[in-house]
Formats: structure tokens, sequence, C-alpha cells
């Protein structure tokens, strides 16, 4: 078993997607093509691959300089616990070594807490 992290290709999403709806994660699972298109803008996406699955992905948007936001962190239910989300972030900070942002759920909060990220306060107007 082979594990690398690599830059998303377009032929990724498929995997992407199945990931997205076996997480429940209906914002994205309902409009497919949107969410595509968000893939095929990000400037700052990797995929956590195995032999040609898809483990876990990270979505990000950066300006290279002062701040890189992660929009989705995502490792699939039969992958956690080994590791993969830390590396996906510490390859991001190493590729785009900027402050990191992102938004959590109260259920990821800990997992964020333990890798140094801390809490603050922030705002979302959803559309």
């Amino acid at each position: 078993m082979t594990e690398q992290i690599r830059r998303f290709q377009p032929d990724d999403f498929e995997q992407i997607h199945r990931l997205n709806a076996l997480e429940g994660w209906q914002d994205l699972v309902a409009d497919q093509e949107r969410t595509r298109n968000a893939w095929m803008n990000a400037n700052a996406a990797f995929v956590l691959e195995s032999d040609g699955e898809i483990l876990a992905y990270v979505r990000a948007l950066t300006d290279g300089s002062v701040t890189t936001f992660v929009c989705e962190l995502l490792v699939s239910r039969n992958a956690r616990k080994r590791g993969y989300g830390q590396q996906l972030l510490d390859h991001l900070q190493l590729t785009y070594p900027t402050r990191i942002d992102l938004l959590a759920t109260r259920q990821a909060a800990s997992f964020y807490e333990q890798k140094g990220f801390r809490a603050f306060h922030g705002f979302r107007k959803s559309r």
C-alpha cells in the first residue's frame, strides 16, 4: 500500500463527491456542478491516495503570502486515526507557509485544537 499526497486532478472529483455523500455533506452533494467548479477553481487542493483510492482531501484557497483558508478537510471514515488529516495540513503549510484559517464544526473543534489551532470569532453568510 503506497500512500501519497498530490495535487487534485479533475478525474479525482467523482471519488471526492462520493466521500462527501458518505460523510453526509449534503450542501456539497446537492449541487454537484457547483462543487466541481469549486474544486476546479481552488488554487490549493490536494488528495491523499493509496493505490488509486482517495482516502482524504483538503481544498483551500491561498494568496500564497499571508493567508491560506481551508474550505474542506475530509478523511474517509475507514481511514481515520492514521494521521492523514495532519499530513494534509502539514503539506498545505509546507507548500504555502502562511497563516491557516478555517471554520470547524463543534465535533471537529478538538481535532484542530490538538493540532495547535486556536478558536477565534468569525462570521458567515450563506447565499
